[in-house]
């Protein structure tokens, strides 16, 4: 249901991505920490989306089509901005796009099988620290110098580009494993609709 808390509080972190665009291309200090205050709001609904649908009961499959979809909107969109203005570093974001798209197509893929993957704990892990390396990078040098704030931006998201690949090797691993197991079961119809071979 498109008006479930857990909803449009996703809706709400789409929303908040052109605002984001817009303030990560304005000059000056007040702009970077006013862009990393709505990035934050924006990353902190990812959080309290989850966390409404779990404790509440308000599971819905458009709510498991539409976060996942704000999440890769809210980290393309902001990846693209900063690498364009030179903020960030083009190699780790080109890894971290790659993978999410990636996974999105895996994920729709399985979708259609109906398989669901759970969330590794090393993936959260991966999701915090490029959510955290983004925002030191969104601030930038308008940030205080001896909090090393480009810095630590700059190697949260070469750090968060290396979990990327583990976490995407995994993913691939875990789900190729999946549809095998599936299509050795005959539950799983190759493309075209034909009958699975034994």
């Amino acid at each position: 249901m498109l008006t479930s808390p857990p909803n449009l509080l996703t809706l709400v972190r789409i929303g908040l991505i052109p605002v984001l665009v817009v303030l990560l291309h304005l000059e000056g200090a007040w702009a970077r920490w006013l862009a990393c205050a709505v990035y934050t709001i924006a990353a902190s609904t990812d959080y309290l989306d989850g966390w409404l649908a779990r404790n509440f009961d308000q599971h819905s499959r458009l709510g498991r089509w539409l976060d996942p979809v704000a999440d890769k909107l809210l980290v393309a969109a902001t990846v693209l901005v900063l690498v364009a203005f030179d903020r960030a570093p083009l190699l780790p974001s080109l890894v971290i796009l790659m993978r999410e798209i990636t996974i999105s197509g895996l994920r729709e893929y399985l979708a259609e099988a109906r398989l669901v993957l759970p969330v590794s704990r090393l993936a959260k892990w991966k999701t915090a620290v490029q959510m955290i390396a983004l925002g030191f990078l969104i601030v930038g040098d308008a940030g205080p110098w001896w909090l090393f704030v480009p810095e630590v931006g700059f190697w949260g998201l070469w750090l968060a580009a290396l979990l990327t690949m583990v976490t995407g090797w995994d993913y691939v691993q875990r789900s190729v494993g999946h549809m095998l197991a599936e299509r050795a079961e005959g539950r799983l119809r190759p493309a075209g609709g034909a009958t699975p071979t034994r």
